[in-house]
């Protein structure tokens, strides 16, 4: 059942004096995903008029395609040279148009040739990839390399899928953070916008505390792991059986994000660095002996 404490502050909340109205949850209520703009070219930003025709996709996708994998329906744009900015303009130098003979001199190529063979290797590409026995390898490499991470959940228990749950959540989370020191991830000063690249977008989509004196523009800062991952805490409940939770009694009430909560009612051990937070160690005591409790 719900809890009874008053932190309700949404519409309404004055004749309810703070109480909330229960309901059934959705996957996006315990683990809320945040969605950003995928940048082709990372140096590059969205400017404002593109805003409709750029892509939208979870944060975590985008980190991950800008550290380096690569998803087909989400291309990038991977260089290997240093590239000038002179001023708002990037100047890259095109090796493609050089190469070495045997006098270590440079010999520039004729455009197209440089493009015929482009073409040469695009096909030698496509015949590699169609070939039956090579794109069955392949298949049986990347069976081989996820079967670790899939779950029989006709076999596996409750308390066992918890812990797995718990682990992988804890894992991507360790994970965003050791790509957050080398990538830039960047958040909104006032609403929880978030962008992933060296610079933000230009979207005038704002409408937090006095966007209009920005012009709807977002104040960028460096993003922390809860601004990229929200870990929405809620209340933790030490007894399922017991009478649910009291408004008064919720200085003695701890905390803890709710996929955290999740697995643990779930039969998942508490993590050591949660343990603080959700007060374990607190005796809750009635309502009618919470005055004379130390």
């Amino acid at each position: 059942m719900g809890h009874g404490i008053a932190t309700c502050n949404g519409p309404e909340a004055g004749k309810r004096r703070g109480r909330h109205v229960w309901t059934n949850a959705k996957v996006a209520d315990v683990m809320p995903q945040l969605d950003v703009y995928h940048l082709y070219d990372r140096l590059k930003t969205v400017l404002h008029a593109e805003r409709f025709t750029a892509v939208r996709i979870p944060a975590v996708v985008e980190l991950c395609i800008q550290a380096g994998v690569d998803l087909p329906e989400y291309p990038a744009l991977r260089r290997t040279r240093p590239v000038k900015a002179i001023g708002r303009k990037l100047v890259e130098q095109d090796v493609s148009l050089y190469e070495f003979d045997d006098d270590d001199e440079f010999a520039f190529l004729d455009t197209e040739k440089r493009v015929a063979d482009a073409n040469n290797m695009e096909y030698q590409n496509e015949e590699t990839v169609t070939d039956g026995e090579s794109s069955q390898e392949d298949e049986e490499e990347e069976a081989a390399k996820y079967s670790s991470l899939s779950i029989d959940l006709a076999t596996i228990s409750t308390s066992e899928l918890a812990e797995r749950t718990l682990e992988t959540w804890m894992t991507m989370r360790n994970g965003v953070k050791r790509l957050m020191k080398k990538y830039v991830v960047k958040v909104c000063g006032y609403c929880p916008e978030v962008h992933v690249g060296p610079k933000g977008h230009k979207v005038k989509d704002c409408g937090a505390f006095k966007h209009q004196w920005r012009a709807g523009q977002h104040g960028w800062q460096k993003a922390t792991i809860d601004d990229f991952i929200p870990p929405k805490y809620v209340w933790h409940v030490n007894d399922l059986l017991s009478p649910r939770l009291e408004n008064e009694l919720k200085r003695y009430y701890g905390k803890a994000p709710a996929i955290v909560e999740l697995c643990v009612q779930a039969g998942a051990p508490i993590p050591s660095e949660f343990k603080p937070m959700m007060r374990v160690d607190v005796v809750v005591p009635d309502i009618t002996e919470m005055y004379n409790a130390v």
